[in-house]
C-alpha cells in the first residue's frame, strides 16, 4: 500500500486490551503518589486531589496529543499500522522526587505547602534538563549498542515492574492469583476469553469483585467534586526561588533528570526493536515539555515515554489506547474519582497486568538483540538488583524504627556496614551500583556488547565516559561533586585504557580467533572474528 493512499486508524480492537495495561500502570502511580503525599507528607486533599493530580493529568493529556500525532506521521511514513508510544509519569523518578525533594523539605520544615511548592519548582527545572537531552539523545542512541539500552530497561522491568507486583500478588493470593490466571491465559498464553473480552479488563474486574466480597475493597464518594486544572505560576516561582537559595537540591535533580532522558532514549529504542521507529530528540523534548507543563499546573512529577511498548504492540494497540488512558485519567482527576478508584480497585488485582508488561519487555529484548549479546543484557540488569536491595534495606531500617525500636544505626554506619559484610551483604558495593543504576547498566551493557563484537575502542570510550561520570558523581554517588580520583573512577580508567591500547599491540592472531571452552554453553560457538558477524 502506498504512502499516498494509506490511512492510519487511531482506534483498533487491540486498543481496548492495551488500554487496560497502560491505564493500570498510570493508575498505580497516581495512587502511590497521592497516598504518600497525603499520609506521609500530610498534604491536605486540596493540594493532592485539587492540584497535583489534575496537574499530572494535564501533562499526560499534552504528551498523549503529541505522541498520537507522531504515531500518525510514522504510519504515513512507513505505510503501515504502528503503535503509539506509551506515556505517563516516570515511576523511578517519581520516587526520587517524593523522597529526595519533597520529603526532605517537609521533614525539615513541617510545611506541606512549601514542600509542594518546591516540588513543582523542581519539576519545572528538571523538565528543562530533560528537554536538553534532545541535544545529545540522537548521538547517544546512534553509538550505544541495543543490548545496553534494552538490558538496563530489563533490569527496571525485572525488579520494579515485575517482582514487586508479583510479591503483592502473593500477599493477597486469592485476589492476585485469580487476576493473574486471566493475564496468563489471555495475554501471555494468548488464548481467547468468552466474547473475546480483554484479559486485562477481566483480571481487574474479577479481582475487584473478589476484593469486595472479602472486605478488602471500599466504596466512598467523599472525594468526588470538580477540580479544574489551574496554573500555579506564583507557587512555582516561589519553589524555584527556594531551590536557588538551597542549590544542594540541584544535586538531586540533575542526575535524576539525566536518568529520565536516557530512560526515554532507551524506551524509544525498545519501540524501534519492536518495529516502530520514532525520533528520539522529539520524544525527549516532549517529555521535558510535558514535565514543565505539569509543574505549572501543580504536579511535581516528571513524565516520560513508558517502558513496555512491545507489550502494547503485541496487544494490537494503535493510538486509541493512549488516547483512552489520557481521557479517563483526566476525567478521574478533574472529577475527583481517583480517591474512589483507590479504595475500590485492590493493588493485587492490577498487579498481574504490570507483571505481564515486565515479562513482555524482557521477552521482546531476547528477540530484539542477537543471541551473543544476551551476555550484555544480563550484565546491564545487575545494577538494578543492587538498587532494589538498597531501597529495601532502607525500608527495613525505617520499618524497624517506626515500630518503636530505638538506637538503630543508619544505613552506612561503619559498624553496621562491617556487620553486614560479615553476613555476606556487601552494602558499600551495592550502594555504589545503585546510584545511577540505569546509566551504569547502560554503560556496562554497551561495554560487554562492544567487546563481544570486537569493537574494543568503542568499549574503551564507554569506560572512559563512565570514569568521567563517576568522578563528578553522576553515577556511583548520592550527589554531584568536584572531580575526584576515587577507586571506582580509577577502575573505569584501567578498563578504558586497556580496551583502547592493548588491541593495538596484541598479536593479531589473538584478536581474530576466540578461545572455545569445551562443554560451555555459548552462542559464540566458533572462533571467527566478532566484527565479521552480522
Amino acid at each position: 500500500m502506498s504512502q499516498a493512499t494509506y490511512s492510519y486508524r487511531l482506534f483498533s480492537r487491540g486498543d481496548f486490551s492495551a488500554f487496560w495495561a497502560l491505564f493500570t500502570d498510570n493508575l498505580v502511580n497516581l495512587l502511590i503518589l497521592s497516598g504518600v503525599c497525603q499520609f506521609v507528607f500530610q498534604m491536605p486533599a486540596e493540594i493532592v486531589f485539587g492540584r497535583i493530580v489534575p496537574g499530572a493529568a494535564v501533562a499526560i493529556l499534552a504528551g498523549v496529543a503529541v505522541y498520537t500525532i507522531m504515531a500518525g506521521r510514522a504510519a504515513q511514513r512507513h505505510g503501515r499500522d504502528v503503535t503509539a508510544l506509551p506515556y505517563g509519569l516516570s515511576t523511578p523518578v517519581m520516587f526520587v522526587y517524593l523522597f529526595g525533594v519533597i520529603g526532605p523539605i517537609y521533614w525539615a520544615t513541617q510545611d506541606p505547602l512549601l514542600a509542594w511548592q518546591v516540588g513543582i519548582g523542581a519539576g519545572f527545572m528538571g523538565g528543562i534538563v530533560a528537554a536538553l537531552g534532545a541535544i545529545i539523545g540522537p548521538f547517544l542512541k546512534r553509538i550505544t549498542p541495543r543490548a545496553g539500552m534494552l538490558g538496563t530497561l530489563c533490569g527496571i522491568a525485572l525488579v520494579f515492574i515485575g517482582s514487586v507486583p508479583l510479591a503483592e500478588i502473593f500477599e493477597n493470593p486469592i485476589i492476585g492469583f485469580t487476576s493473574l490466571l486471566f493475564i496468563l491465559w489471555g495475554l501471555i498464553g494468548r488464548f481467547r476469553l468468552p466474547g473475546n473480552v480483554p484479559a486485562g479488563l477481566v483480571a481487574i474486574g474479577i479481582g475487584t469483585v473478589i476484593a469486595v466480597f472479602l472486605g478488602k475493597s471500599s466504596f466512598t464518594t467523599d472525594g468526588i467534586g470538580f477540580y479544574p486544572p489551574v496554573p500555579y505560576l506564583g507557587d512555582m516561582i516561589a519553589g524555584i526561588q527556594y531551590l536557588f537559595a538551597n542549590p544542594e537540591l540541584f544535586l538531586v535533580l540533575i542526575p535524576v533528570q539525566i536518568y529520565n532522558f536516557i530512560e526515554t532514549m532507551n524506551n524509544v529504542e525498545s519501540a524501534e526493536a519492536a518495529g516502530d521507529e520514532y525520533p528520539v530528540a522529539i520524544c525527549q523534548l516532549t517529555d521535558g515539555a510535558g514535565t514543565m507543563l505539569g509543574a505549572l499546573f501543580g504536579s511535581p512529577f516528571p513524565t516520560t515515554v513508558y517502558i513496555g511498548h512491545p507489550a502494547y504492540k503485541r496487544l494490537g494497540g494503535h493510538a486509541g489506547y493512549i488516547i483512552g488512558v489520557a481521557v479517563v485519567i483526566a476525567a478521574a482527576a478533574f472529577l475527583g474519582f481517583l480517591s474512589l478508584l483507590a479504595g475500590l480497585i485492590p493493588i493485587a488485582a492490577a498487579a498481574p497486568v504490570l507483571v505481564f508488561v515486565a515479562v513482555s519487555l524482557i521477552t521482546n529484548t531476547g528477540y530484539a538483540v542477537k543471541p551473543a549479546h544476551m551476555a550484555a543484557v544480563a550484565f546491564a540488569i545487575l545494577p538494578h538488583i543492587s538498587n532494589f536491595l538498597i531501597i529495601k534495606w532502607g525500608a527495613l531500617v525505617n520499618a524497624l524504627r517506626s515500630t518503636g525500636i530505638e538506637g538503630l544505626p543508619q544505613l552506612g554506619d561503619d559498624a553496621l556496614t562491617a556487620a553486614l559484610l560479615t553476613e555476606g551483604a556487601h552494602y558499600e558495593g551495592h550502594l555504589a551500583l545503585s546510584q545511577g543504576a540505569i546509566i551504569t547498566g547502560l554503560v556496562w551493557g554497551a561495554i560487554v556488547a562492544d567487546v563481544i563484537d570486537g569493537r574494543f575502542r568503542h568499549a574503551g570510550y564507554f569506560a572512559l565516559g563512565a570514569a568521567v561520570m563517576s568522578s563528578v558523581g553522576i553515577i556511583h554517588s548520592f550527589t554531584l561533586q568536584m572531580p575526584q580520583l576515587d577507586g571506582i573512577t580509577v577502575g573505569y580508567l584501567i578498563v578504558g585504557l586497556f580496551m583502547i591500547v592493548y588491541p593495538k599491540i596484541a598479536p593479531q592472531e589473538d584478536l581474530e580467533h576466540r578461545i572455545i571452552v569445551p562443554d560451555e554453553p555459548d552462542f559464540i560457538d566458533d572462533d571467527t572474528p566478532a566484527f565479521d558477524r552480522a
